[in-house]
């Protein structure tokens, strides 16, 4: 059984996207970054050893764009908060599309690679649970091993964009053993932009 490695995006339209980082750099600029920056995690991250599955938003023009490479398989992230939606994604996805171990992660990570991906799957062996923390308190990478049910209060009362995401998110999972591994900046504002882009602003 493959695992499965869903990635969350957004079409990449200015206003819709990216908006804090928007607010420093410009909003063209910043749908920009996250356009390119997708197709080349799109291209880092696809590896025989797992099958990557786009959890796309908005729904109905998400399912039909032609931004993302057509022959990876496609899934509406629907509606509700940040946990409303990975927890759905994690509940709901179809077992003849992902049977097994599902990582979740966004596409806003610039330093993500594959070796990152197959520690994360490599952790679920022996745990219920994977994160990739984040400096900010929050994480770029949120995995289940599914061989149990997933608690009632998965990923509820957590205080996303904060310094106590990551905290809250594995309190929601009690009772599981939980692995961390490698921790990755996403990118949020343009401090947070690689070097080389910074002057963007």
């Amino acid at each position: 059984m493959r695992p499965t490695l869903v990635i969350m995006l957004k079409e990449p339209r200015p206003g819709r996207v990216k908006t804090r980082l928007g607010r420093d750099i410009g909003m063209v600029p910043a749908a920009w970054w996250f356009r390119h920056q997708t197709a080349r995690l799109l291209r880092e991250v696809q590896d025989p050893r797992w099958r990557v599955v786009l959890a796309v938003a908005p729904d109905r023009e998400g399912l039909r764009s032609r931004v993302w490479p057509a022959h990876l398989a496609r899934i509406a992230q629907g509606r509700g908060t940040l946990g409303d939606r990975m927890a759905r994604i994690m509940r709901s996805l179809p077992p003849t599309l992902a049977p097994g171990p599902v990582c979740i992660i966004g596409g806003d990570i610039p330093g993500v690679r594959r070796a990152h991906v197959a520690r994360a799957f490599k952790a679920l062996g022996a745990h219920d649970a994977a994160f990739g923390p984040a400096p900010d308190g929050g994480y770029w990478l949120i995995g289940l091993k599914r061989i149990r049910a997933t608690p009632a209060g998965f990923l509820q009362n957590v205080h996303w964009s904060s310094a106590d995401a990551l905290t809250d998110s594995m309190a929601s999972l009690p009772g599981m053993r939980i692995a961390l591994v490698d921790t990755l900046s996403d990118v949020d504002t343009a401090a947070d932009l690689p070097t080389d882009l910074h002057a963007m602003r």
